[in-house]
C-alpha cells in the first residue's frame, strides 16, 4: 500500500495558485463569469469552484480519480448555466491532476509556466456573433489556453 501523500507547506500555496491560474485560462468558465450566466454571483461560484477543487485534492482520504474531479468541474459549470461539450472539462481536470502530481514532488514547473504565460497573455476573442437573416446566435468557443 502506498504511503500517504501530502503536499509540502510550500507546495500547498503554489498548488492553490496553480488551480486559480488554470481556471482563469478556461475560456468556458471565464465566459460564464464575465457574462454572469450563473447570475450576479457568477464570480463567487467560480471562486467556490477553485476552493472546492483545492479541498478535493488536499482533504480527500480516498484515492483521487479524474472522473470525480470532472464531476466537480461539470457541476460548477451547470451552476453557471453553462454546458461544455468541447472536451474542456476533461482537459482542465487533466491539467489539474498533472499539476497536483508535480506539486507532490515539489516540482513547480507547471505553475511557473502558467505564471509566465499569464504575463505574456493577450486578449483573444472568445465569442463572435453569427447572423442569419433576422437571427443572431452567440457562439462560444471554449478551449483552455
Amino acid at each position: 500500500m502506498e504511503g500517504e501523500r501530502k503536499l509540502s507547506a510550500e507546495a500547498v500555496a503554489i498548488f492553490r495558485e496553480g488551480i486559480g491560474l488554470v481556471l482563469s485560462r478556461w475560456s468556458a468558465l471565464q465566459l460564464a463569469v464575465d457574462n454572469e450566466w450563473g447570475g450576479r454571483g457568477s464570480r463567487q461560484k467560480a471562486e467556490q469552484l477553485a476552493a472546492d477543487a483545492f479541498s478535493w485534492f488536499t482533504q480527500s482520504a480516498e484515492i483521487l480519480y479524474i472522473d470525480d474531479l470532472e464531476d466537480i468541474l461539470n457541476e460548477a459549470m451547470i451552476s453557471l448555466n453553462t454546458m461544455t461539450e468541447d472536451g474542456s472539462i476533461e482537459e482542465v481536470a487533466e491539467k489539474l491532476m498533472f499539476m497536483y502530481e508535480d506539486c507532490l514532488t515539489d516540482n513547480f514547473n507547471s505553475v511557473e509556466s502558467l505564471r509566465d504565460a499569464n504575463r505574456r497573455r493577450v486578449a483573444v476573442p472568445h465569442v463572435r456573433q453569427v447572423s442569419y437573416n433576422l437571427y443572431s446566435i452567440p457562439l462560444a468557443f471554449s478551449r483552455i489556453r
